[in-house]
């Protein structure tokens, strides 16, 4: 299914590039584009990823998943 999140806490090119790393190295997690300007991510993730393990991703980077 196609997802778009809020991150919150993002303020560089740096920070888009590890808040994509965090939710590319989610297991069924894929396609990952991630806007510094929109302050959001868009993916596509299967059925079996929850909104708590994009959440856990992302707060282990130090941003906020905002839903």
């Amino acid at each position: 299914m196609d997802k778009k999140i809020g991150i919150e806490g993002m303020a560089c090119e740096h920070c888009v590039k590890a808040a994509a790393k965090a939710l590319e190295a989610i297991k069924g997690v894929s396609g990952v584009r991630v806007s510094l300007e929109d302050k959001c991510a868009e993916f596509t993730a299967d059925d079996s990823v929850t909104d708590e393990q994009i959440r856990a991703a992302l707060e282990e980077e130090g941003y906020e998943a905002v839903f």
